[in-house]
């Protein structure tokens, strides 16, 4: 069974299919949690339905990743505005692949209440102020994160690297912009139908407030418009895939973005061999979304660096589902988050049927609905 490729050569493709395959059972799963003050802006996101609830969603989604649909989770699920948390399906597939995450709470408004790791927890401030992080945090944390990767490195398992970041998406566009990705309009949201002229005014005033030099650092980028977790993610990447491990970047925009800052962190001949190593991976609801355009995203960012970095998207659809929070991801109102499209390709890779996973989602689903 094979993924949709959407980016990069065909050998490669194959290739990083292959290991992944191959270590399937053996993947290290990371969630990053984090959070940006920019969530509370109306209508940027609708992972919660109002910036309150979206205080909670990371916090509500690492437990139900952690614990399952099943058991009684501290932090209620926030309202969505149709659907149910990809968390679910992500749950389904570490469950099935008996895989354990290791989650990292890097800066959400609330902490789960599960193990987890936590780095200097605060969320980021609004990118519109061009001040979103103090440098010396972001050093920091790229610090860490170089270190973890390392450390990640020596196992000589793949790593899938997973996040939880209501907003994110919108830090995701400042970066790619920033860094001279033009990506306006291509970038994808947890709302139905994308704000794009909302984005795009936020990221307009947050870099004209940073006043970001043409050659600004990633590190510079980030301490301006970015997010906790892109800072973590990117130097881990950096360092894990240069060693050469294979890494599967679960999630669409706000991976591609995460990429975009690894890939100006290295030299020419170094970004080569980081893509050839790590790979995009999405759900077929971002890839094939309309009001977005991942593909030119990943085009976008091969014409920046002068390289073919690898994407896919997952097969997993919901257009039989039995239950109608599944039939609502086909409708638009949710699309990825929580590793989901990732998660559900290394099911793919597995050698498991989607039809089965789509049969574990909707148990889960039945999970969720009775008292705990």
């Amino acid at each position: 069974m094979t993924l949709e490729r959407i980016s990069g050569e065909a050998a490669w493709a194959e290739q990083w299919c292959q290991r992944l395959r191959a270590a399937a059972s053996e993947t290290r799963v990371l969630l990053l949690l984090a959070g940006t003050d920019t969530a509370a802006v109306p209508g940027v996101s609708a992972a919660g339905a109002t910036p309150e609830s979206r205080r909670f969603t990371a916090a509500a989604d690492a437990e139900l990743l952690w614990q399952g649909p099943a058991a009684r989770r501290p932090h209620a699920l926030p309202p969505l505005p149709a659907g149910v948390s990809p968390a679910l399906i992500a749950w389904a597939v570490l469950e099935g692949l008996a895989l354990e995450p290791l989650v990292l709470n890097l800066g959400a408004p609330v902490a789960p209440a599960i193990p987890h790791l936590q780095l200097n927890p605060t969320p980021a401030r609004c990118l519109s102020g061009g001040q979103a992080m103090d440098p010396e945090r972001v050093q920091a944390l790229w610090g860490w994160g170089e270190r973890w990767g390392r450390g990640l490195a020596r196992s000589g398992q793949p790593v899938l690297l997973s996040e939880c970041v209501p907003g994110g998406t919108t830090t995701a566009l400042a970066v790619l912009e920033a860094l001279g990705i033009p990506s306006m309009g291509l970038v994808s949201g947890s709302v139905r139908q994308p704000d794009h002229q909302l984005k795009a005014r936020l990221v307009q005033r947050g870099l004209a407030a940073a006043q970001l030099a043409a050659d600004a650092s990633p590190q510079a980028v980030l301490a301006a418009v970015g997010d906790p977790m892109q800072v973590v993610a990117a130097a881990l990447l950096k360092q894990a895939a240069l060693a050469g491990t294979p890494l599967l970047l679960a999630g669409g925009s706000q991976m591609a973005a995460v990429l975009a800052l690894a890939l100006a962190a290295c030299t020419p001949p170094e970004r080569q061999q980081l893509c050839q190593q790590a790979a995009v991976v999405t759900t077929a609801w971002v890839a094939h979304e309309v009001a977005s355009d991942f593909p030119g995203l990943m085009l976008q960012l091969a014409q920046r660096f002068a390289v073919q970095p690898l994407a896919f998207a997952t097969g997993l659809r919901f257009t039989e589902s039995r239950r109608p929070e599944l039939l609502d991801y086909e409708r638009g109102y949710v699309k990825e988050g929580v590793g989901a499209g990732g998660l559900a390709a290394l099911w793919q890779l597995s050698g498991r049927s989607l039809q089965a996973l789509q049969d574990a989602c909707e148990q889960a689903c039945d999970q969720l609905q009775q008292p705990a």
